[in-house]
């Protein structure tokens, strides 16, 4: 059982996150923040993804070379920020299936309430990477992985821009055997369930809603 916290600290990831934390970072420049981030962070959420040989003919001559098998990759979004991880994530992995999970937090209770649930089929021959930008309560999280567990796919991973010890125990509290990979661990939660100092609501940044 892993408990697994994988923290990107590549200098192009950690440069531009800090610039989409900046609040005059407009929604036109975050938006292609969050582009340019999810596509390197899905160099390192693949990084040790299981590969196939293949045959192949060079301009010289046949060989065996090794692939990823992209077809099998599920891009889990919890909505509606995730999607702003989608098209930077596909960019590096073009044969990536899309799922979606739709969960809205409770503002009284904090907790998730799922609306929409749509995955690929044959889960249990895929790997899926759940994409959300903030782990604040780990509330959603959590319940998107329980979810995606009924599925049975063959591995999860959870890949966030910020987090925050809080989220990190919840979520492996439920979900110990589950990775997650981000490129920073804030120092904690206020009254209102954000993470500080954090970047703000990641959905209304990406999408312009406030």
């Amino acid at each position: 059982m892993s408990r697994d916290v994988h923290v990107i600290d590549h200098p192009l990831v950690q440069h531009k996150l800090t610039l989409m934390r900046k609040k005059d970072t407009s929604t036109k420049s975050f938006r292609e923040l969050v582009h340019e981030v999810s596509a390197l962070l899905a160099y390192e959420i693949t990084r040790d993804m299981p590969m196939q040989e293949i045959e192949i003919e060079t301009p010289l001559e046949q060989m065996t070379s090794r692939v990823i098998d992209g077809k099998k990759i599920v891009l889990a979004s919890i909505l509606r920020a995730g999607n702003g991880f989608l098209d930077g994530m596909l960019q590096i992995i073009p044969g990536a299936r899309v799922g979606h999970i739709g969960l809205y937090r409770d503002p009284e209770t904090l907790q998730a309430v799922e609306y929409y649930f749509k995955m690929p089929q044959g889960m249990e021959e895929r790997d899926v990477i759940v994409l959300d930008p903030m782990l604040a309560t780990g509330n959603s999280a959590v319940a998107a992985v329980d979810r995606l567990k009924q599925t049975n796919p063959r591995s999860i991973r959870f890949v966030c821009l910020v987090t925050c010890p809080q989220g990190i125990k919840t979520f492996h509290d439920a979900h110990p055997d589950v990775p997650i990979y981000t490129p920073a661990i804030d120092r904690g939660l206020n009254d209102h369930g954000y993470i500080v100092p954090g970047l703000g609501d990641a959905g209304d940044r990406i999408f312009g809603t406030k």
